[in-house]
């Protein structure tokens, strides 16, 4: 019974160091994008603005470090937030845009 103890009270004390798991980055990075008006410009699954290109796709067509750079210098139309955005919110961010990897349709 000590042992059983033991391995529960180590295991729960782990899972305050175990790091934040990609689900849940993609999750604050859904929130990040809303909470600071992406929405507004672009549209991701038919939700949306349409001032800036549709990210529905965007995870198949720029890897994590081209998400990461438009998203801190911007370009174009679109503003940078790298004096915006904290380090971790972008980390959030670029994990739920690489996330967005809807195919274009075919054209009949």
């Amino acid at each position: 019974m000590t042992l059983l103890r033991s391995a529960f009270i180590l295991a729960l004390a782990a899972s305050y160091y175990l790091p934040a798991s990609a689900e849940s980055a993609k999750q604050r990075g859904a929130a990040i994008f809303v909470d600071n008006g992406c929405q507004h410009c672009h549209t991701i699954r038919k939700v949306g603005g349409i001032k800036g290109p549709d990210l529905s796709g965007v995870g198949h067509t720029l890897n994590k470090a081209q998400i990461r750079t438009q998203i801190l210098k911007g370009g174009r139309e679109m503003p940078s937030f790298a004096d915006i955005l904290k380090a971790t919110e972008v980390d959030d961010l670029v994990a739920y845009l690489h996330s967005c990897r809807d195919k274009k349709p075919k054209e009949p």
